[in-house]
């Protein structure tokens, strides 16, 4: 088991940034990638960006690309998305979440085993 805790989430305005946290635990050596995703209310649950946890390749979806920025800590077991030029579109509930198995599509929410509590993050216009 992995377990995944979640931090950074918070209020801010429009235009500016935030730093997302999540630290794993246990079984870190049975993760392949992790990833973030969001939901906002009345929507689904929408993927953001995903990273290979050995190599750090990392892919993001169309609507974050050149302002979210994922990255791990190995060493701390931590991955991150630094989020910048926030919208107010982009308040949501962030969640991450890891994969124990590997496979070429990584964008949707059943190539994840783990999953984090979720960190809210809303930005205000």
């Amino acid at each position: 088991q992995v377990q995944l805790v979640g931090s950074g989430g918070g209020l801010v305005q429009a235009g500016g940034s935030l730093r997302l946290s999540c630290e794993a635990s246990g079984r870190t050596y049975s993760i392949y990638y992790m990833g973030w995703f969001r939901q906002a209310p009345g929507k689904e649950r929408e993927f953001l960006s995903t990273i290979t946890w050995s190599a750090g390749s990392a892919d993001y979806a169309d609507s974050v690309k050149g302002r979210f920025t994922i990255s791990r800590d190995n060493a701390k077991n931590t991955v991150y998305l630094q989020m910048n030029s926030l919208k107010s579109e982009d308040t949501a509930v962030y969640y991450c979440a890891a994969s124990a198995k590997w496979l070429l599509g990584r964008s949707g929410t059943p190539s994840y085993d783990y999953w984090g509590q979720g960190t809210q993050v809303t930005v205000s216009s």
